[in-house]
């Protein structure tokens, strides 16, 4: 036996705005907050104190809606924070109360940790809050996001609602944020004070969520079969219809096992969306019982495969002849078998995710989203 080296569904709300709307009237008084920031600060209201005009945006990570407007957001405050701008984006999600489908369309969650991932990828420089444990949400009286509050020098409310009109971006007829803002700052009267909301309910204030549904994926069967040389051609082929994840590991590998629960979060994402995911051990036939203890360990329910010889050189010829040696080794390959993705090494999983993302079909809720994901 050679060993191998080891190389280091969404929530869609339309919010009105008219009498029967919960958020925050019009005049209204600013609400207080106490909230940590992506730069690892603590943000409050008296921050911003210099600046005539507040912009405070509610949005997350997860949502096509709010994907779409991060570029124009970080436009509005390029052009007016030096004429008196101060914008503040708030995320309201708490990540623990989202199930792995409601993460179907991204490439991270919505932990603090993975706000700075989401700004650092996407050039964002504004002020970018977490809400996720703060009454800020209900003191605002958001039901969707992306949801834009604009307020005055005297922080009374001056507009509250969309950006704008086309969440595309590519038929903007009513830029209604941008109008508001120009207005405070040279002295008019808004023109239009509310707007509808479209997009995504913020996630609700059960942290059990994700807790109870890994215990559902902790019942799930976990299975081990025995791949030799045809196995392995057919897996390269990919005869599944669906964008197919393949990682080689080993559990004598230690970024191999570190990286390992990543990949099973990234499979629970998109499963429902035309992926799927096929582990390959390259353990030794005989360690066989420590490859099926990991993997009940991890709750590994899609298809895993084991090497059923030493042969570990043919084996991976058998793949690919050009594959290399060292694990761990992760490959993402379209319907036809075109590799897509790989990545020799440690793995860096929001890459991996914005690679998925750009391959998977569009549906109804993420219209745009491959062009948005190409570009990452």
């Amino acid at each position: 036996m050679r060993r191998l080296t080891c190389a280091c569904a969404l929530a869609w709300v339309v919010a009105s705005c008219g009498s029967r709307s919960s958020a925050l009237a019009i005049g209204a008084p600013l609400p207080a907050f106490t909230l940590t920031g992506i730069d690892e600060a603590t943000h409050r209201p008296d921050d911003y104190a210099k600046s005539p005009v507040l912009a405070v945006v509610f949005t997350c990570n997860r949502c096509p809606e709010t994907q779409r407007y991060e570029a124009r957001l970080q436009k509005l405050f390029d052009d007016y924070r030096d004429k008196g701008l101060a914008l503040v984006a708030i995320n309201p999600d708490r990540a623990g109360a989202l199930k792995f489908d409601a993460l179907s369309h991204t490439d991270v969650g919505e932990s603090l940790e993975e706000m700075k991932i989401r700004a650092e990828s996407r050039h964002l420089t504004y002020p970018y809050l977490s809400a996720g444990d703060s009454a800020v949400v209900a003191a605002f009286g958001v039901t969707a996001m992306p949801h834009i509050f604009i307020f005055d020098r005297d922080r009374r409310l001056q507009y509250q609602g969309r950006i704008d009109d086309d969440p595309t971006g590519t038929k903007v007829t009513s830029e209604d944020a941008r109008q508001a803002i120009e207005a405070l700052l040279t002295g008019k009267a808004v023109p239009v004070a509310m707007s509808r909301v479209m997009g995504c309910a913020p996630a609700g204030p059960d942290e059990s969520v994700r807790d109870k549904e890994l215990a559902a994926f902790a019942a799930e069967p976990v299975t081990v079969e025995a791949a030799g040389p045809d196995a392995m051609k057919a897996l390269r082929k990919n005869g599944t219809g669906k964008l197919l994840l393949v990682n080689f590991w080993a559990t004598w590998c230690a970024p191999c096992v570190g990286e390992f629960p990543e990949l099973e979060a990234t499979y629970r994402m998109y499963r429902a969306r035309g992926f799927d995911f096929v582990s390959v051990s390259t353990n030794d036939p005989q360690e066989r019982p420590q490859v099926v203890e990991f993997l009940a360990k991890q709750h590994a329910s899609h298809r895993n495969l084991h090497f059923s010889t030493p042969d570990v050189y043919g084996l991976q010829a058998a793949f690919d002849p050009a594959m290399p040696a060292p694990v761990p080794f992760t490959l993402l390959l379209a319907p036809n078998g075109d590799v897509l993705y790989q990545e020799l090494g440690a793995l860096d999983a929001p890459r991996l995710r914005r690679a998925i993302l750009a391959n998977l079909s569009a549906d109804s809720a993420s219209a745009g989203q491959q062009a948005y994901w190409a570009g990452q």
